[in-house]
């Protein structure tokens, strides 16, 4: 999970970079070329070995929702990534997992024990923190990374319904196969612009491999150890995230920022321990 954390700190910060480069690239292209590289990085060695259909599973209605909420909330995150940085957008984004906690009870019918709600409290008051309502452009990205944590706690919960009857390589297909069909709704409604650098390709490159590589990372961390220790483990994507908006683009937080991060950090680092 380390590693998988690197990687999508890495993946953040090319993607705000990308920007910086190519100010008229639209955050979409840069979300769809992070799917289609880990679409066919999937496919390919399936295809080569015959496994194709295999990737489909049982196709339940689960896999479908989780393609739509996760690929949803990527576009959300790499838009709120353009506007308001790599490590401020990561730590709202990483809100997911209070959000699975909040739903749990009604999406899986899981019941919270009392420390787990003043958790869930505790870190909501972090992210209030973070929101700058004197900035309505601020607040715009803020809001959408807010939404990508959402969609991305709807996203994992999705998981847990679709049950240990599909492979991990399954649900990532899902994630892909749906991401690729909704930015061509995307793009055929609003049109798609290429980057128009090598820098710029590069960046994209970087971001997709990078981003293919942690998911990847990040299942097999999923499968090898406890739930609980690597959701823990997960909430250092958004300090590195962090550490490379403060070193590579000089974006530092305020002080009540900073505050509101301490607390989704260490409330998200102790709710997987307190159900």
């Amino acid at each position: 999970m380390l590693i998988a954390c690197v990687l999508f700190s890495v993946m953040n910060a090319g993607a705000y970079a990308i920007g910086l480069f190519d100010t008229g690239l639209p955050p979409s292209m840069i979300s769809f070329i992070r799917i289609l590289a880990n679409f066919l990085i999937l496919t390919i060695p399936a295809q080569i070995g015959g496994r194709l259909l295999g990737l489909f599973g049982d196709a339940r209605p689960s896999l479908w929702l989780r393609g739509l909420f996760g690929s949803t909330a990527l576009m959300l995150s790499f838009a709120a990534i353009a506007r308001i940085g790599p490590g401020e957008s990561a730590f709202l984004t990483a809100s997911s997992g209070v959000f699975v906690m909040l739903l749990g009870p009604l999406v899986l019918g899981q019941k919270n024990s009392l420390l787990v709600w003043l958790a869930i409290i505790g870190s909501f008051s972090g992210v209030s923190l973070l929101f700058d309502f004197e900035n309505s452009h601020n607040l715009f990205g803020q809001a959408m990374a807010l939404l990508a944590g959402l969609l991305s706690a709807l996203a994992y919960l999705m998981v847990a319904r679709a049950g240990r009857s599909n492979t991990p390589q399954t649900v990532i297909f899902y994630f892909c196969l749906v991401g690729v069909a909704l930015h061509s709704i995307y793009f055929a409604r609003f049109g798609y612009r290429l980057p128009g650098s090598v820098e710029s390709w590069g960046l994209l490159l970087l971001v997709g491999v990078s981003g293919s590589g942690a998911q990847h990372y990040m299942t097999r961390a999923y499968q090898a150890a406890p739930a609980a220790l690597v959701s823990s483990i997960g909430y250092l994507a958004p300090v590195l995230s962090l550490a490379w908006s403060v070193l590579l683009f000089e974006q530092i937080p305020g002080q009540t920022a900073l505050i509101g991060t301490a607390l989704i950090l260490v409330f998200g680092v102790m709710l997987p321990f307190l159900r």
